[in-house]
């Protein structure tokens, strides 16, 4: 079993459509708790968040061959964190991304549409260069104006605002990090910027099924 810990339930469709193409005999379990982000952003990765993702996590894991896979960027490190109390694999599905985008070069420009988004991702970032022995530069770009689209359900506005600043953070950037996996749609609208963007979504899932793999 494939487990999803989603904290936006957008993500449950995009991921099911994904998961259809790239690994359709893998069963999908989601949990949904958009409580875990909202938490997040007000306190901050808590030991009490990290409680309440370790919950969740173990009352969805049934058996040893289950890997886990979190969509949001913000609870990443706690989800991982969780990884110290069973055998399962446990993912954060932007670190295949952080790695690519290491690999790609710097300056690197992350775009967040959430405050308590970028922080995480730039120590994702600064963990992978470091793991690679690479020196980046990093510049963070925050399109405050996006995240209340989302949350009104407003997914056209909220890929035309991300857009726009990636015209921006492509001219000063060798490579784009999306932070969030709710953003990659927005690279749809910016055909013509040559500079790598990178999302999470599809990487992140590839990273989960390959560990689901070895598994079985």
């Amino acid at each position: 079993m494939l487990i999803f810990l989603h904290t936006a339930p957008v993500h449950v469709k995009t991921f099911n459509n994904l998961l259809s193409e790239m690994a359709p005999t893998i069963p999908a379990h989601h949990i949904v708790d958009e409580s875990l982000l909202a938490m997040a952003r007000e306190q901050g990765l808590t030991p009490e968040l990290q409680q309440r993702v370790d919950a969740a996590i173990l009352s969805a894991v049934k058996r040893s061959s289950d890997v886990v896979l979190c969509t949001c960027s913000t609870i990443g490190a706690c989800a991982e964190g969780t990884n110290r109390l069973i055998e399962n694999t446990i993912l954060r599905v932007d670190r295949a991304m952080a790695e690519q985008a290491v690999v790609c070069g710097s300056p690197m420009v992350i775009v967040a549409t959430l405050a308590s988004t970028l922080a995480p991702t730039k120590e994702l970032i600064v963990d992978a260069a470091l793991t690679a022995h690479k020196t980046i530069g990093i510049i963070e770009m925050l399109v405050e104006r996006a995240w209340p689209k989302f949350e009104q359900g407003d997914e056209t506005g909220y890929f035309e605002c991300i857009a726009e600043t990636l015209y921006v953070a492509a001219s000063i950037g060798k490579v784009v990090v999306l932070a969030q996996a709710s953003m990659a749609g927005a690279v749809d609208l910016c055909p013509d910027i040559t500079v790598p963007i990178l999302t999470s979504p599809k990487m992140g899932l590839e990273a989960a099924i390959k560990a689901h793999k070895s598994k079985i």
